[in-house]
């Protein structure tokens, strides 16, 4: 078996060898722009680092906003650096404030000469940015319950629905479902609360689409997954693990949030998905996974907080859940830092060992490319990779280098399982 890898620490500071994309992700905002990360606990009124893994395990004792508008208004603020000198508000002389680009609403300078030196960069991502300041807000609305719209029955076979317009045409026209929201009460609360003002309906009912689109996108690409490997749910019930889930996908989930496989496969013989990973949040879906599999045309969702090589030992090996017939990881980052790599290494080991067939996604082709580079490396049997035609519409900004070009949710995949056969040795192309 694979060798142990040790729980990941806790400390009050980001580090670079951590197997947590959390603290990963601190590191990375630190890189960025010194000092950030310490802005955002103070923000959310947290002291320390440890606090801001509470929160993101649902551990925390109380986050505490006095109102709506403090809550927008701190959030926005941990935006608050020039994109050009990256400084931060304390860091500014006096008589110096932070002003936002007029068109995007999204990033900041401390002077006219910053944002000049920095115009010939950020005119390339402008408009997009300014979908991203209008997207982060309205995503408030997925914890409302305003979102994510529900969704009609297919009208065609699943393998006849091959992308976002196939599956659009089948849910007729989204207009007034979406145009429903517009005039509610959350969406009156958002924007009178939020720092700028209130954006035209017609740049809203896009956000609420795209919102929707990223939700959509983790349940449409699984179901993509099982298709690709010839995963058949009419003919037994079957179970997929979701790797490396966390925050993005567990915070505020809903045993409902994967019922679209219903839709996609109806009359199956039974869905079970499991979520592992070390930063689940707790939540009605943290319930054990089933080890008999329960009634059939249902989509039963648990999850399992830690190292998913871990709870194969602990949970799969004592036969206490059901071996997958699929494992998809949704950005598993193990491109970016030694740590996460090491972390995913005897996971990635067990897969290939074992023959499981899996499912990952990226943010981008150059993550892609790193990630292909990995798995050959362990001698992983690829059998494609590509663009997602399921990719979420909602441009991802990247926080501490926010004139980077934004990325999409699940854009890209890879498909692999077992070991490569020694006389196949060529690295995969990439569609076009």
């Amino acid at each position: 078996m694979t060798s142990q890898i040790p729980a990941p620490p806790q400390p009050d500071t980001p580090r670079t060898d951590s197997v947590s994309s959390i603290l990963s992700g601190f590191y990375s905002l630190d890189s960025g722009v010194p000092g950030l990360s310490k802005v955002i606990l103070n923000k959310l009124n947290m002291k320390d680092y440890g606090e801001y893994r509470a929160a993101v395990g649902g551990k925390a004792k109380g986050i505490s906003f006095r109102n709506y508008k403090e809550m927008f208004k701190k959030m926005e603020e941990t935006f608050e650096f020039c994109a050009s000198c990256k400084k931060l508000p304390a860091h500014l002389t006096e008589g110096q404030t932070l002003k936002r680009c007029v068109k995007c609403l999204n990033v900041y300078y401390c002077t006219k000469d910053c944002q000049r030196k920095d115009w010939p960069q950020h005119k390339k991502v402008c408009k997009m940015l300014r979908l991203v300041a209008i997207d982060r807000l309205v995503e408030w609305l997925m914890f409302t319950g305003d979102l994510p719209l529900p969704t009609e029955k297919w009208s065609k076979p699943a393998a006849e629905v091959k992308n976002w317009d196939d599956w659009l045409h089948m849910q007729g026209d989204l207009t007034p479902r979406l145009d429903a929201i517009l005039p509610g009460a959350n969406m009156a609360t958002l924007w009178t609360n939020a720092s700028r003002p209130r954006p035209d309906d017609s740049d809203l009912q896009p956000s609420l689409w795209r919102i929707q689109s990223e939700f959509l996108s983790r349940v449409l690409t699984v179901g993509m997954a099982m298709q690709h490997f010839g995963l058949d749910p009419y003919a037994k019930p079957l179970t997929i693990h979701i790797a490396g889930a966390s925050h993005n996908e567990t915070m505020a989930a809903r045993l409902t949030d994967y019922d679209e496989l219903n839709n996609m496969f109806p009359e199956h013989q039974g869905i079970e998905i499991v979520m592992v990973g070390p930063e689940v949040v707790d939540g009605p879906i943290t319930r054990p996974p089933l080890s008999e599999f329960g009634p059939r045309h249902r989509v039963y969702i648990s999850a399992h907080k830690g190292l998913y090589h871990q709870f194969w030992e602990d949970v799969v090996d004592k036969e206490e859940a059901a071996k997958p017939d699929l494992v998809v990881g949704f950005h598993p980052g193990f491109h970016a830092n030694q740590g996460l790599v090491e972390g995913w290494l005897p996971t990635l080991l067990l897969l290939r060992d074992y023959n499981i067939p899996s499912f990952f996604t990226m943010y981008s082709e150059a993550e892609l490319k790193s990630s292909l580079q990995i798995l050959l490396q362990l001698e992983m049997h690829i059998g494609d990779c590509g663009s997602n035609p399921f990719t979420s519409q909602k441009p991802e900004q990247v926080q501490s280098c926010p004139n980077t070009t934004p990325v999409f949710c699940n854009s890209h995949y890879v498909r692999f399982q077992g070991l490569l056969p020694q006389e196949d040795l060529e690295e995969p192309g990439l569609d076009n």
